[in-house]
């Protein structure tokens, strides 16, 4: 009977260690409310419009939101020049520093925070799946750690939709898609796209590269062998858009994009300032202690807006008077 209960008793410890050390984990996280002033890191991967936007957003509304209470933010803000090795040094530095949060904007970005410290709150923007991202299996929008923020994902479905929708493609039409193997969101958004298209009857082929010196080659055969040319949301791509124009323009080849940019002839777009905005006042919750970021959950743009680009367009003899009525906008930048 005393092993018995000296073995209840020792369970009862384990338990009672267990819960105590599950709480801990629970508040390890650093924030501090009562501050007057914060430091906040941002590591963007690259320089390019859309991530360019989200930054911006990021800044104006965490700014705002904090000076609406009385307090000021200092950004350190560095870029990764497309290296994630550069991202993991940036990030090192900032955990170094003890600031008092990271934003990760796109994937390599992330993971670097991600991967760097459990105690900093991190907020990721322009990142398409997170669970793909951060390699949690069975995603359910809470990442569930020090860990949340934004995606640039729109409605794939609808976006390879209205591709087939504006060029009239048929079944047997012929559709590359065109991304880097290097970034695992977009291989993502192949397999969703890929799987739609073809369900359609429309025949798909896959043109990946592992880094941007191999595009223009890549490109070159698409265009050569493709009614169309889908690129998702793919870092790589996008900050070599003007290799892509420089092929597929004077093809005639039609590029549709998982993104607003000055290469394709239509999106259903969202708004990367207004992602990197809604990131802004995220942040502000987590660092004045409004919300815990370990409950909060990964955020959307919820109307994403079909545009067009007029001069491609012409450039395709597609009826851009069609789209107006379709309720596609005219596209003047991609923040507008």
């Amino acid at each position: 009977m005393k092993k018995v209960l000296s073995l209840i008793l020792a369970l009862a410890l384990a338990v009672g260690m267990t819960a105590a050390l599950t709480s801990c984990d629970s508040k390890k996280i650093k924030v501090n409310p009562d501050k007057s002033k914060y430091v906040v890191g941002i590591c963007q991967l690259v320089a390019h419009e859309s991530l360019d936007l989200a930054t911006e957003g990021f800044k104006d509304a965490l700014a705002d939101a904090l000076e609406a209470e009385g307090r000021e933010v200092e950004f350190k803000e560095q870029n990764g020049q497309g290296d994630t090795n550069t991202c993991k040094t940036i990030v090192n530095t900032f955990v170094s520093d003890d600031v008092d949060l990271i934003l990760g904007n796109a994937t390599a970005a992330l993971q670097a925070a991600y991967n760097a410290t459990e105690t900093i709150p991190v907020l990721g923007t322009s990142i398409t799946e997170y669970g793909v991202a951060l390699g949690i299996e069975n995603f359910d929008g809470v990442v569930g750690s020090n860990v949340s923020g934004t995606s640039d994902l729109a409605p794939l479905e609808d976006q390879a939709q209205m591709m087939i929708d504006v060029l009239d493609l048929k079944e047997g039409s012929v559709v590359g898609i065109l991304y880097c193997s290097a970034e695992p969101n977009s291989q993502y958004q192949y397999d969703v796209v890929n799987a739609y298209l073809a369900d359609k009857g429309i025949i798909v082929k896959e043109y990946k590269f592992s880094e941007a010196t191999e595009l223009q080659g890549v490109v070159v055969k698409a265009s050569s062998e493709c009614d169309a040319i889908y690129v998702p949301t793919d870092n790589t791509v996008a900050s070599n858009d003007e290799t892509v124009r420089n092929v597929c323009g004077p093809a005639k080849t039609p590029v549709f994009t998982g993104y607003e940019s000055d290469v394709c002839f239509a999106t259903l777009a969202i708004s990367y300032y207004n992602i990197g905005a809604e990131t802004g006042k995220m942040a502000a919750k987590v660092l004045l202690g409004e919300e815990d970021i370990t409950e909060m959950a990964i955020a959307y743009d919820a109307s994403p807006v079909k545009k067009y680009n007029k001069a491609i367009c012409d450039e395709l003899e597609i009826d851009t008077a069609a789209l107006d009525k379709d309720g596609y906008v005219a596209r003047e930048s991609a923040e507008g």
